[in-house]
């Protein structure tokens, strides 16, 4: 049956078949990662992924697709925006020491069913159209290169923080993937337009983005209160501020993201008011309170310990009212050791003067001016 399709006929309906599953957006690439593999060897042998040994597991087959599904030709990539609207606004809460910063992706619910279940319908559509049942599709749940992958199929370009940029899209959005046997038409990558920006460099907190396009994923925020699993260092733990999962700084302050187009999916609204909520209100949550509202969201999978961790820096570096420390010290005696640890850190910090303006609202008001001017 193969042998009949048109091929790039089919390549254009995939295209609008997406967008109809709700998809902002849809590309094709070939296998050729042999620059990305070098760059990927290079940033495991100098031990920048930290505890993730995920990323060096597998071989090459995060680099090479066709060892990962035998039989791949082409790869589909989808692109899904998720800035969710009408939410608080980020420097807003990074303002208020007491409020509690989430990375905008993680304020609903978690993206990774419902994005598989919609490429599962785009592959059934693909065999109906050609009879080929050999497709596998991908949501974060393989050794994929999916930034690479999206690059090529001309979705965006990499930028200096490492994270896919887009000219209408910003990088408010998730990917995904669908490794296919057929010849499909690829698609050309798009160059960078980052220029000479080096806006994301110079606003993140922990100086995590070396130079252009290197990350040091252990001193990265996103990295420290997701993906490390036991004690934070103490020199990084001032530089968090009040961020509990996650860190959007390196894209609140990317011009691109002027052209960001707000998510029209409700499941990636805020729950529960986590857009802004207040430390102790969060820290105050039993273990029972946490499973059952973070159930259907990416943050339970770091576990209510590691979530109390992340709060009791926060809190730390938060401004020494007594409702504060009240906080701090009804979990002075908490049964993880992890967790007393960063309570202890927190009062003691507590005691000290409150830390400057953070450069990132001052990066943020200037964007604003240059926007309306």
């Amino acid at each position: 049956m193969k042998g009949s399709v048109d091929y790039s006929a089919l390549a254009a309906r995939i295209k609008v078949w997406a967008k109809e599953l709700g998809f902002q957006a849809a590309g094709i690439s070939a296998l050729d990662l042999a620059a990305d593999e070098t760059h990927l060897q290079a940033w495991l042998a100098a031990n920048q992924h930290g505890e993730m040994a995920y990323m060096a597991r597998h071989g090459h087959k995060r680099s090479r697709p066709e060892q990962l599904l035998p039989g791949t030709l082409r790869v589909i990539s989808v692109r899904m925006n998720y800035f969710p609207p009408g939410i608080s606004s980020a420097d807003k809460i990074l303002s208020d020491s007491c409020a509690a910063f989430v990375s905008r992706y993680a304020l609903g619910r978690d993206y990774h069913k419902l994005m598989r279940n919609r490429l599962k319908r785009l592959s059934l559509q693909i065999n109906e159209a050609t009879e080929s049942t050999t497709h596998r599709v991908f949501v974060d749940s393989a050794p994929v290169l999916e930034k690479a992958l999206a690059r090529n199929a001309g979705l965006g370009w990499i930028g200096k923080h490492t994270n896919l940029l887009s000219r209408d899209a910003g990088s408010w959005f998730f990917l995904g993937e669908i490794y296919t046997d057929l010849p499909l038409p690829a698609d050309q990558p798009l160059t960078s337009h980052c220029g000479s920006c080096t806006a994301c460099i110079d606003i993140c907190p922990t100086q995590a983005i070396l130079s252009p396009f290197e990350l040091d994923a252990r001193r990265c925020i996103s990295y420290l209160t997701i993906e490390l699993h036991g004690p934070i260092p103490e020199p990084l733990r001032p530089l968090i501020g009040n961020r509990i999962y996650g860190c959007d700084d390196c894209q609140l302050v990317c011009p691109w993201n002027r052209y960001a187009t707000p998510t029209p999916e409700a499941d990636f609204l805020p729950r529960h008011h986590l857009d802004g909520a207040h430390l102790c209100t969060l820290f105050a949550w039993t273990e029972e309170e946490f499973l059952n509202k973070t159930e259907g969201s990416p943050i339970r999978r770091i576990g209510y310990q590691r979530w109390l961790r992340n709060i009791a820096v926060a809190l730390g570096n938060a401004t020494s009212e007594p409702e504060i420390i009240q906080s701090l010290q009804s979990r002075a005696d908490h049964p993880s050791e992890l967790v007393r640890e960063h309570v202890a850190w927190a009062l003691r910090q507590i005691t000290l003067e409150t830390a400057p303006e953070s450069p990132i609202l001052r990066r943020l008001s200037r964007i604003r001016e240059a926007t309306h001017e």
